[in-house]
Order: C-alpha cells, then sequence, then structure tokens
C-alpha cells in the first residue's frame, strides 16, 4: 500500500490511471448493457467498444510516455548544460513522485558540488595570496643578503676561505630566489589566475631562446645543446610561458648529465600535432621515481643532484597543459631520458 501511496503521489501516473478506468468503465457499462437487453448486433458493439477502448488506452499511454521523454530529455539537457559549466542549470521539480524526487537529489547533488567548487576556489586564492604575500616579504631581505655577499665577495679577495664560503652563499642564494619565483608560478596556475596570450610564433626560435639560455653553463660543463627540427615550423603559444617549460626541462637534464654528454631538443610537425623531444644522454631515471617526477617537491632518493628543488618539472606540465598539451617520459637507467611534449597543431 506504501508503494502504491508513492506512485499515485505522481499526478501524472494518477491522471493516466483515471483514463484508462474511464475507458474500462465505460466498456463495462456497454457490455453489461448489451449483455441485458440483447439487441440485435450485440456481439458487434462489444467488439467495436473493446477496439475503441484499447484505441483510447492506447492514445493515453503514448500521451503520457511522451509527455516523459520530454521531461527526462529536459533533464538530460540540463545535466550537460551543468557538466559544461553553466553553474545555474537545474532541472525543474515542482510536482510530486519518485521521478521529481530523484531530480530534487540531483539539484541537491549540483548545489553540494557547486559549494565544494567555491570553497576549493576560496581556498587556493587564499593560498595563492598567502604564497605570494610571502614570497614578496621575502624579496627585500634576499636582495639585501645579495648585496652584502657581493659586498663579502668584493672585500675576500686575500681571504681564500671567506671568498670560498661567500660563492657557496651565492648559489644557495640562487636556490631560494628560483624556489620563490616557482612557488609564485605554480601558485597562480593553482588559483587559475594566469592568462596565456597566445600567438603564432616559429618553434625554431624559441628553442634557439632556450639553447641560448644555458650556452654558457653547458660550455663550462663541457656538455653540447644541439636542436633539430623544421625551421619553418609555425604554433600558436604563449612564447614566453612556452619558453619557461622547455628551459625547465632542459635544465632537469643537464643536472643529470656528465662532461662530454649532450641535451637534444627535437621537433616536428604532422598535420595536427606538434611534437617536441628534450632527450639526454645522462644517467636517466629510476623505474621507481618515473611515476613522481611531475610531483611537487618530490626528490629520488637514487638522485646524485643535491641542488635540485623538485618544482622545476611540475611548473612545466602545469604550462604544457595548459596550453592543451601533454607530456610524457621515457628513460632507462645509464642510457639517458627523453621528455615527450604534445601538442594540438593546426598547420595553417
Amino acid at each position: 500500500m506504501e508503494r502504491m501511496r508513492k506512485i499515485l503521489a505522481n499526478g501524472k501516473i494518477k491522471a493516466l490511471l483515471d483514463r484508462i478506468l474511464l475507458c474500462m468503465a465505460g466498456f463495462a457499462v456497454l457490455f453489461t448493457v448489451c449483455m441485458v437487453f440483447e439487441p440485435e448486433g450485440a456481439a458487434l458493439y462489444v467488439g467495436i467498444s473493446a477496439l475503441f477502448m484499447g484505441v483510447l488506452i492506447m492514445a493515453a499511454c503514448y500521451g503520457y510516455f511522451k509527455e516523459q521523454d520530454e521531461i527526462l530529455e529536459h533533464a538530460a539537457d540540463q545535466i550537460r548544460e551543468y557538466i559544461s559549466g553553466s553553474k545555474d542549470a537545474r532541472i525543474e521539480c515542482q510536482e510530486e513522485g519518485e521521478l521529481y524526487r530523484l531530480f530534487h537529489e540531483v539539484n541537491s547533488l549540483a548545489a553540494i558540488l557547486n559549494a565544494h567548487i567555491e570553497k576549493e576556489g576560496r581556498e587556493k586564492e587564499f593560498l595563492r595570496n598567502t604564497i605570494s604575500d610571502i614570497s614578496h616579504q621575502l624579496k627585500t631581505p634576499l636582495a639585501a643578503l645579495n648585496i652584502y655577499n657581493g659586498i663579502l665577495q668584493g672585500e675576500a679577495e686575500d681571504l681564500p676561505t671567506v671568498r670560498e664560503f661567500a660563492g657557496l652563499s651565492e648559489q644557495e642564494l640562487e636556490r631560494i630566489e628560483t624556489l620563490i619565483q616557482n612557488l609564485l608560478k605554480i601558485s597562480k596556475f593553482d588559483a587559475g589566475t594566469i592568462m596565456m596570450e597566445k600567438k603564432r610564433k616559429n618553434v625554431s626560435e624559441m628553442m634557439e631562446r632556450v639553447r641560448k639560455r644555458f650556452d654558457f653553463r653547458a660550455v663550462q660543463e663541457g656538455k653540447k645543446i644541439v636542436l633539430a627540427g623544421d625551421e619553418s615550423s609555425d604554433f600558436d603559444c604563449d612564447c614566453s610561458w612556452l619558453s619557461e617549460a622547455i628551459a625547465n626541462i632542459v635544465k632537469n637534464a643537464l643536472d643529470h648529465t656528465e662532461e662530454g654528454e649532450f641535451v637534444r631538443i627535437e621537433w616536428k610537425t604532422s598535420v595536427s600535432l606538434l611534437q617536441i623531444a628534450v632527450e639526454d644522454n645522462g644517467s636517466g631515471i629510476h623505474p621507481e621515481d618515473l611515476y613522481f617526477i611531475f610531483k611537487r617537491f618530490y626528490r629520488s632518493r637514487y638522485s646524485k643532484d643535491t641542488q635540485g628543488i623538485g618544482l622545476g618539472l611540475p611548473l612545466a606540465k602545469s604550462i604544457i597543459e595548459a596550453h592543451g598539451g601533454s607530456i610524457s617520459v621515457d628513460s632507462e637507467l645509464g642510457i639517458g631520458t627523453t621528455f615527450y611534449i604534445y601538442f594540438p597543431y593546426n598547420c595553417t
């Protein structure tokens, strides 16, 4: 009985049942009259009435199911709109019944998801502002320390020990400055406040800019940076940010190569894809670490790099994904590592 009560709570189902009962009652009256008075052709009348009743019931059922299909289609449209980003999309559920209870629960779920999204947005904004404030507060004392360290180096020409430690201090100050800058950039990506200013750029010129950035270091360390690719390839991108991403990958490659080894940047295009590969013949990545190399602050227990912070590759991944691209890595211990970057490409 309780189940029946819930079903009949839906006004449309109740109206459909009323129409069917009305048709059946009309047929029952006609059948009774024919049985009592036995008019001539009673069987024909009963047959025609039964057919007419069946048509009416079929028409009532068709109308009901057609209306239900329209309601479900409208509900599906609203769900698709919500998935597409319309936070105000809702399913109408003003009537009673199990179906409208389901719609009400879907609307409640959408409201809960919106609340979680807003809360997450506020938390990201708070994190971004906090990191930004801390970073800006650190810049002034960091600049002062750089000045003091420079003075120490100038005054310590005849003091080898002081000069040596002043040089080490300079390296550590540079690491802190790099950390601050990367934290600022990643926090902006997290908060969604970075807008990519995409323009048509020559890929070869971008890669040449990256190479020049590391030329001095490569010469000092006895390493080679090689470029290979079609010099006429163009690509819609934010040149500054994409160069930053490639530079972080190249820096990682230089950190894990020795004197006499190389870093190769190669790019090629197809009708719908631009591939950039950054390859080195260095120490390679341990299989245990491959899954984690894009995690922030991740440091491998097998890595010989004691200077890394663990933000360069995660930042590169964020920049590449912001361009609609993807990045993967293939590495073998003692053989080398290759980072593969893919972007949707339009040659026109």
